[in-house]
């Protein structure tokens, strides 16, 4: 008894120093985690305004203010793009900021995409989905080239996204774009309004889609995918070739589904 006893002791006095070291490892690596996570915020926060100054100096003739060459929030999404590369960020930012500029972005209304909206064939979802993100719908087989001005669906798109984004709620900074593609034939296929995009998501909105569904594609649009996807490069990444079963059971509640994928 007195052996097993002691045996107990020794056993016990192990497992507590065994615990207390684990407890000493754990806080120690919080503490270091903290640390590391405040230099990185620091760091970030010190290239945020090294591009700042910079832009300030060489890119006078840039707009100032929200979306402008001062912008400290859009300065350090476009340096998160690039992997914070100040010089990749600058050349980017810079064609961001004139695009926006010149395309009037701040002007864009429902008034002023009346047009395109009408159609039906792009619309932002009055609901976020089940990861909480705003979802933009796309109506390829409404979408007629030529039926009106390319200008218009361009617009249309913009809004859309801008709309979108100003939905975005507290910890998510991405948004979801579904693509039913019922219905879809060779005569909606549009590959200048394509090139349109790509530039969008590429050059002005960079890393703000989380995520893509093509919806029930038909045979039709499969060489079309394939001609585009070269051109999309890391971004077919985020694309997924789903059916509208998988839209109502995996992305929204029954409460929150879209309209057009009701059973």
């Amino acid at each position: 008894m007195s052996i097993r006893f002691g045996s107990t002791l020794v056993a016990a006095s192990v497992n507590f120093k065994n615990s207390t070291n684990l407890s000493s490892n754990r806080s120690r690596n919080f503490r270091f985690s903290v640390r590391s996570c405040v230099s990185e915020s620091q760091h970030a926060h010190k290239l945020v305004l090294e591009v700042k100054e910079r832009l300030a100096k060489d890119c006078t003739s840039l707009p100032i203010g929200k979306y402008g060459r001062d912008d400290e929030e859009m300065i350090l999404w476009f340096l998160k793009d690039r992997r914070f590369s100040v010089d990749e960020a600058i050349g980017k930012l810079t064609k961001a900021i004139k695009w926006r500029h010149e395309f009037k972005v701040d002007e864009l209304s429902e008034d002023s995409i009346k047009a395109a909206t009408d159609t039906g064939k792009a619309y932002v979802h009055g609901f976020l989905d089940v990861k909480g993100r705003p979802v933009v719908i796309v109506a390829p087989a409404k979408h007629v080239p030529g039926l009106l001005d390319p200008i218009e669906d361009e617009k249309l798109c913009v809004f859309l996204l801008e709309k979108a984004l100003s939905k975005l709620p507290a910890g998510q900074d991405k948004i979801l774009g579904i693509f039913d593609l019922r219905g879809f034939g060779s005569q909606n296929a549009d590959l200048k309004f394509l090139t349109f995009l790509f530039d969008v998501f590429y050059y002005y909105y960079p890393s703000r889609l989380d995520e893509v569904l093509f919806v029930d594609a038909p045979f039709i649009f499969q060489p079309i995918w394939q001609f585009t996807k070269p051109l999309v490069k890391q971004y077919a990444s985020l694309v997924k070739f789903c059916s509208a079963e998988t839209v109502r059971k995996e992305y929204f509640t029954e409460e929150t589904l879209p309209s057009n994928f009701g059973s």
